[in-house]
C-alpha cells in the first residue's frame, strides 16, 4: 500500500505495457487507475455514432461538449461509460481505433477531456495512477511520480497483434500493426496540442526486455523511493 496518496502519471505510445502494469501497479498500492486513453476512445465512438465527420476539426469541436463520459476507477474493474451506455467493449474496434488521433488532435476535445481527467484525479483521495500520453507534460504536470514507458517498434507490433488477436499474429501482421503504430506515434507526437513526449523530470523505463512482472516491480519501487523521499 502507497504510505500518503500519490498521483503516478505514466506515459508512452502504444504496446509499451502502459494498461497492463497501471493496473496491476494501482492494484497493488491501493491507488485508483485511470486510463485516458479510453476517454479518447469514448468520445471518437460518440462522435462515429452521432455521425460526425471526425475529419472536420470544426464538427468535432462543436460537438465536444455534448456526450457525458463516466470513468470508472476500480483497477481490478476499470469501466468507460457514455450517455449510460457500457463502450468498454465498442471502443477497441477498429473503426474507432482508426478515427481516435484525428478526434484527439482537435484542441476542444484535448480541453474538455483533459478538464475531466484533472477532475478524476483530484477526487481520487487515495492517490491514482493515471495513464495516457500526455500526463506528465499537460494534464498532471505536477504528479509525484511521472514515468514514461518506451519499447522497440518490433515489439510493441508483436504485443499488440498477439493482444488484438488473442494470440501471436503471423509476419505480415506484425508488419502492419507496426506501420500502424509508427503512424499513430508521429500524429501524437505531431500534434500542436499536448503532443505524446516525455517530461523532463519522468523516468524513461525501457519495457522491450522485461516481463510485465519486472516493469509492474520497477514501477512500485518508484512510488517507493518517493514516498521514502517525502517522509
Amino acid at each position: 500500500m502507497a504510505a500518503t496518496p500519490v498521483v503516478v502519471a505514466i506515459d508512452g505510445p502504444s504496446g509499451t505495457g502502459k494498461s497492463s502494469t497501471s493496473k496491476a501497479v494501482a492494484a497493488r498500492m491501493g491507488l485508483r487507475y485511470l486510463d485516458t486513453g479510453a476517454q479518447y476512445r469514448a468520445i471518437t465512438w460518440w462522435m462515429l455514432n452521432a455521425g460526425i465527420d471526425v475529419d472536420d476539426r470544426d464538427a468535432v469541436a462543436a460537438a465536444a461538449g455534448k456526450p457525458t463520459i463516466v470513468s470508472g476507477t476500480d483497477p481490478l474493474a476499470p469501466t468507460i461509460v457514455v450517455d449510460g451506455t457500457d463502450v468498454a467493449a465498442p471502443i477497441r474496434g477498429r473503426q474507432v481505433t482508426g478515427a481516435v488521433s484525428a478526434v484527439s488532435a482537435v484542441p476542444e476535445v484535448r480541453t474538455r477531456i483533459t478538464e475531466l481527467q484533472r477532475s478524476i484525479a483530484a477526487e481520487a483521495r487515495d492517490g491514482i495512477v493515471v495513464e495516457g500520453r500526455d500526463i506528465g507534460t499537460t494534464v498532471l504536470p505536477d504528479a509525484e511520480v511521472k514515468i514514461f514507458l518506451t519499447a522497440s517498434p518490433e515489439v510493441r507490433a508483436a504485443r499488440r497483434s498477439a493482444e488484438l488477436a488473442g494470440k501471436p499474429g503471423a509476419a505480415a501482421e506484425v508488419a502492419a500493426t507496426r506501420a500502424a503504430l509508427l503512424k499513430r506515434d508521429a500524429a501524437d507526437s505531431g500534434r500542436t496540442t499536448s503532443p505524446l513526449a516525455k517530461a523532463d523530470d519522468a523516468t524513461e523505463v525501457d519495457t522491450s526486455e522485461l516481463t510485465l512482472e519486472q516493469v509492474i516491480e520497477c514501477v512500485v519501487t518508484l512510488i517507493e523511493e518517493r514516498g521514502r523521499r517525502s517522509r
